[in-house]
């Protein structure tokens, strides 16, 4: 039995680790939908390699693409940003937490140390 891959938070973190694919992500974003021609169009790399980052983009669920007519459009699906977001923030707030304990145990007195006289 095969497993198939769901596409979590490193699916997101790989497809925008590619400064291109966020630019093209971001261009879909302005367009609000978009075809790899108009993208092509405003950026410097060509229609084929816009399609590859595309697809990219849409397995890790950070675009969708719909057919119309003979083009396909893509659109961003924004709550895979907010998900990774959301998990990014959880990692946030336990290292704060952790930098907060560091904290306050280097700016104990060294008088309440019992090995320190």
């Amino acid at each position: 039995m095969t497993q198939t891959r769901t596409g979590g938070e490193e699916d997101v973190f790989a497809a925008l680790a590619d400064p291109m694919r966020r630019r093209i992500l971001d261009a879909v974003a302005e367009h609000g939908d978009a075809t790899a021609t108009v993208l092509a169009a405003e950026l410097p790399v060509s229609r084929q390699a816009i399609v590859k980052h595309l697809t990219v983009l849409d397995r890790a669920g950070l675009v969708a693409g719909r057919r119309a007519g003979r083009e396909m459009r893509y659109a961003v699906r924004p709550e895979r940003l907010v998900a990774a977001a959301r998990w990014m923030d959880r990692v946030a707030a336990r290292w704060d937490a952790r930098l907060s304990a560091i904290k306050r145990l280097a700016e104990e007195p060294a008088s309440r140390d019992p090995g320190v006289t």
